[in-house]
């Protein structure tokens, strides 16, 4: 296995040092008596830009709960249309929670939408700390530093209020370091705050791209975090800002520094740190940054003899067959992301267990039923946690988000260009690569409704055509288990209104999670979202 530095790593190992030595000048500002042995003082101490980075990854580390146990991935796609964890053999009931989140009767103690919370807020909490330590001096910086570290924290902070604005909405705004009790804002305020503070710290952010900004957010980051808050404008604040959306995505697109990746399978390789599309990534490492546990929670007992795996994985999650069904011929992406059919031993090549379409129900599945999640490589090897870096904000997005905002202004011509370059690594044939915005705008491919056991249709629900339906099939083919689909499902009105496998639509209130009781009872300021229980 190929050894593996980066940034975010190496920043945390350094964090040790810098915490000592931090510590050490704080402490002596309570001891006016104190010999100084050095010429190192708190007045002259200026740190070097390792230790900056050490001090910032506090407020980066979070993040990593995002393919973590029922982190952000779960949340994202477990209420979503693509994957579902039926009961199985070895269990997978685990009290309801997955069916809670596939039936959307999810409550205030639903632990998926509370670890966003509390994660997010963990994440903004560290930004305003290390702010204050700035803009309060304890932290000895030069001008110029404290401006970038500032701006970057601020960037990153922006970045957490984006996933709760689109989670629970209407959510403290707490923008500072104290420990008052913080008041709610509505989801307008949220959506006003993370806009205003993007477009403000922008400037100030660095526009350089390599191992010293991996991970961190730089002015493209801010620049793809602001573009998707503007394609979700409508939805969070109920108005639509595509123009908006297209010019964010053009300040990435001219900057000249990212590119579509040769091929579909190198984003998601374990090694995937140099790859072009990265805009912004989540760092794992499976021993100094791990949590990346997702691939335990999608594949079976058995693929540890397939990918020859330390680690026995548990066999849960699986994709809901409809979505396999909607699929184009000679489309790369269906065989890049889903293991199927026959798994072979990696040393005997011997058929080890054969996968299969077909899910009768989410309350009985047997372990071979349901295709699972295989695009993030699985290195010879591999722990609980994998190497792969989490390609959280990646260049195809950046074009998707353009084409989609195009689409939607009457530009469908040039939308459909977009979509064609995206296409064309992943068909052989360039005419079957090829689409158009008449295509484009028809309705979606997807046959819902409710499935009986033996796969039919037995619920057909809102049958009405999807507005531009075919171009939110594009995003499921291209972002399948990338914790999109929740988010892309409710901008389409698709999933507050449609049945998929066992899914009933339970009501226009499920578009934003309950707040936690725990929350509530710990903030008397906050009040429960609507159709939720205080």
């Amino acid at each position: 296995m190929k050894n593996r530095t980066k940034n975010i790593t190496s920043a945390s190992l350094k964090m040790f040092s810098f915490a000592i030595v931090f510590a050490i000048v704080a402490a002596g500002c309570t001891n006016l008596e104190e010999e100084v042995y050095s010429e190192v003082t708190e007045d002259s101490f200026v740190p070097a830009e390792s230790d900056i980075i050490a001090v910032m990854a506090s407020a980066y580390t979070p993040l990593r709960y995002i393919m973590g146990w029922q982190g952000w991935f779960d949340l994202q796609e477990e209420s979503a249309d693509i994957i579902v964890t039926p009961t199985r053999p070895n269990g997978w009931d685990d009290g309801g929670t997955y069916k809670r989140m596939h039936f959307h009767k999810w409550d205030n103690l639903q632990w998926q939408p509370t670890n966003t919370w509390v994660t997010c807020f963990s994440g903004i909490n560290s930004a305003n700390r290390v702010i204050l330590q700035i803009e309060s001096g304890v932290l000895p910086v030069t001008e110029e530093q404290a401006l970038s570290i500032a701006a970057e924290m601020r960037a990153l902070r922006a970045l957490y209020y984006s996933m709760l604005l689109d989670t629970h909405g209407n959510v403290p705004i707490i923008s500072s370091y104290g420990d008052e009790l913080p008041v709610q804002n509505t989801r307008r305020e949220v959506y006003d705050f993370v806009v205003s503070e993007l477009t403000t710290v922008i400037p100030s952010l660095s526009e350089t791209v390599d191992r010293s900004t991996y991970g961190r957010m730089t002015k493209w980051a801010a620049y793809h975090v602001l573009a998707k808050v503007y394609l979700n404008a409508e939805v969070y604040s109920g108005d639509q800002q595509w123009d908006k959306a297209i010019a964010a995505c053009d300040q990435i697109i001219n900057s000249g520094q990212f590119s579509l990746s040769p091929t579909y399978t190198e984003i998601f390789d374990a090694q995937n740190e140099d790859n072009s599309e990265m805009v912004f990534a989540v760092p794992y490492d499976q021993i100094y940054a791990p949590e990346f546990g997702e691939h335990m929670k999608m594949l079976l007992p058995d693929h540890r003899s397939v990918f020859n795996m330390e680690a026995q994985p548990w066999g849960g999650s699986s994709c809901n067959p409809q979505f396999i069904d909607t699929y184009q011929e000679g489309d790369k992406r269906l065989d890049d992301t889903w293991l199927m059919g026959d798994q072979i031993n990696a040393v005997d090549g011997s058929v080890v267990m054969t996968l299969v379409k077909e899910m009768p129900s989410i309350y009985n599945c047997t372990f071979t039923q349901g295709f699972r999640l295989g695009k993030y490589e699985i290195e010879s090897g591999a722990t609980a946690s994998l190497n792969n870096d989490f390609p959280f904000l990646r260049y195809t997005e950046v074009l998707m988000i353009k084409a989609e905002s195009l689409l939607r202004i009457g530009r469908a011509a040039e939308a459909a260009v977009l979509v064609t370059d995206v296409r064309n690594r992943s068909f052989d044939n360039p005419a079957d690569a090829a689409v158009t915005g008449a295509e484009l705008q028809g309705n979606t491919t997807w046959h819902y409704g409710t499935l009986a056991e033996d796969g039919s249709i037995d619920q057909l629900g809102d049958q009405s055509v999807v507005q531009y339906g075919r171009f939110l099939d594009e995003l499921g083919w291209e972002f399948a288990g990338e914790a999109h689909r929740r988010t892309d499902l409710i901008r389409f009105g698709v999933f507050q209104t449609k049945n998929w496998y066992n899914h009933i639509p339970q009501g226009d209130h499920t578009i934003l999670f309950p707040i936690g009781l725990e929350q509530l009872n710990t903030n008397t300021n906050l009040e429960q979202n609507p159709g939720y229980i205080q």
